[in-house]
């Protein structure tokens, strides 16, 4: 598991990007077969039995999603969105972020996302200079300036080329299944804390990053441990905080981002 992370500390002069050259025999890979999709453990709903009859009730009969008639479908809490962005299209030149961000579709139901999901190129499939962003509804466009993500920031986790497959998937999955639900009180607009998650595909690594609405030093620190908690991390994981007023202000991402080594607790 220790191979799948980009910035591991095994030593202090050891870069925080390994190549693929640096990975000994021992690190996964997916190589030229990637890891087939199979259902992550870590997808849940929370909604009671209850609340799925109320959402049922709302729908016609005769309504459908992926194909299933309205008594079969599983309503998620919130409705959720994909975007894509290719900062270069093949042929054209480097387009601003803005302009770059293309919507996909968004799903409300366990049968929706996984029709989506299974048409979905995995990472390891995408070219450098490619992301996959997932955000609650509540969320007009993925970016800085948004009125829900302004205030808060992202946790980044740097992963080695050709491992990020999976865990993008348990990530997702935590997210959408209400994994994170219990990392703040909620607010009072009824949007969660939790604004969305992206896979930022590079030439030399993958980045991950879980975006929040507050940038508050408690509420950071159960988000990680709850990132570390569901991803299953080694304890040795470097992870990074960013706040979205610091990207704005150095129109980055990911550079000059506060370095979190605290151990698991």
């Amino acid at each position: 598991m220790a191979g799948y992370f980009s910035n591991l500390s095994s030593t202090s002069t050891q870069s925080r990007f390994l190549s693929n050259k640096d990975k000994d025999s021992s690190s996964l890979s997916t190589d030229s077969h990637p890891p087939s999709r199979v259902p992550s453990k870590h997808f849940s709903t929370t909604l009671s039995d209850q609340q799925k009859a109320a959402s049922l009730n709302e729908k016609s009969p005769t309504n459908t999603s992926a194909g299933l008639p309205a008594a079969s479908i599983h309503p998620l809490r919130s409705t959720w969105v994909f975007w894509f962005r290719q900062q270069r299209a093949p042929g054209n030149k480097i387009t601003n972020y803005e302009e770059g961000i293309k919507k996909i579709s968004a799903f409300a139901s366990v049968e929706s996302f996984w029709s989506l999901w299974t048409h979905l190129h995995p990472p390891s499939a995408l070219l450098p200079t490619t992301d996959y962003l997932l955000f609650h509804q509540g969320v007009r466009r993925p970016v800085w300036e948004d009125p829900l993500n302004l205030p808060g920031g992202k946790w980044i986790l740097r992963l080695r080329k050709g491992v990020a497959d999976r865990i993008w998937e348990d990530l997702v999955l935590a997210l959408i299944g209400d994994q994170f639900a219990a990392v703040s009180p909620p607010h009072e607009d009824a949007w969660p804390e939790i604004c969305g998650c992206t896979i930022s595909v590079r030439q030399n690594e993958d980045i991950l990053s879980v975006w929040n609405r507050t940038d508050e030093p408690k509420l950071r620190e159960r988000i990680r441990d709850r990132i570390r908690a569901v991803l299953h991390l080694p304890p040795a994981t470097i992870m990074e905080y960013k706040s979205n007023n610091d990207s704005m202000a150095d129109k980055s991402s990911f550079r000059n981002s506060l370095i979190d080594r605290s151990p698991h607790s």
